[in-house]
């Protein structure tokens, strides 16, 4: 483990100071820099999962994946990336730690509620894969989509030849993503259609479109899916309790 866990007696608790607290000539520097929301914000959640109780080897395992994503191969260099930032051992070990104690907090606060929050967002959760190619000529689209609907070529070779956008470099394919992130005409025929129907040429603003549908995943609730709502919920809370706490505070 590379990254220590502070000694008990040699760091004192993290500071923990009342945004209420700050004068006025300190909320309008946070204000101008755009920080006042943030820290707020910041404020809420550690208030939150303060009392979030990690095991010992969930917290090595948080200092460890901490060192892994940061590329800290020593104590060393752990040391030079917590002094840039300018933080103590205490504080710096609070943030490793921040992640692990939100997720804790989620499941024991906001679990029981997470499969009627998922199922009102199934919908937007249903994962797709689809072919797409689109260009701007209407007769170019019809004629790219008969080679294709008679097998005269086929849909990869073809995107990648003649489509216009960001498809050509994936060869038309597109996914999987959520399928409320397409345009919501495209959704809305992606949805009702079926693995492997080719869709005559459609017109979206400028661009003529020729698509197909690879596959269509239903959303499940799974123990992953759990986390996610889970997490879902309490950033909805974190936003609600921080519109509070701003509302609270002296105006500029």
């Amino acid at each position: 483990m590379l990254v220590k866990k502070p000694e008990a007696n040699r760091y004192s608790a993290p500071m923990t100071v009342s945004i209420e607290a700050l004068n006025a000539d300190a909320l309008a520097l946070l204000r101008r820099h755009n920080l006042l929301r943030t820290l707020v914000e910041r404020q809420v959640v550690d208030e939150a999962v303060e009392q979030a109780s990690l095991s010992e080897e969930e917290q090595k395992e948080a200092r460890d994946n901490f060192a892994q994503r940061n590329r800290l191969q020593s104590p060393e260099d752990i040391d030079a990336y917590r002094g840039r930032l300018g933080l103590g051992q205490e504080d710096f070990d609070q943030q490793i730690l921040r992640p692990y104690r939100i997720q804790k907090h989620c499941e024991s606060n906001f679990h029981a509620k997470a499969e009627a929050h998922f199922l009102t967002r199934k919908t937007q959760l249903d994962q797709v894969v689809y072919s797409l190619l689109r260009v701007k000529d209407g007769a170019l689209a019809r004629e790219l989509y008969l080679r294709i609907a008679n097998r005269e070529a086929n849909f990869a070779d073809l995107a990648a030849a003649h489509a216009q956008g960001y498809e050509r470099s994936t060869k038309g394919i597109v996914g999987p993503l959520p399928l409320t992130q397409a345009h919501p005409h495209l959704a809305e025929r992606l949805r009702t259609s079926s693995p492997g129907l080719l869709m005559e040429p459609f017109r979206i603003g400028e661009w003529w479109l020729v698509t197909r549908l690879e596959s269509y995943t239903p959303a499940t609730f799974s123990p992953d899916m759990a986390k996610q709502m889970s997490k879902e919920l309490f950033d909805v809370w974190v936003r609600e309790e921080t519109d509070s706490r701003m509302n609270k505070l002296p105006q500029a």
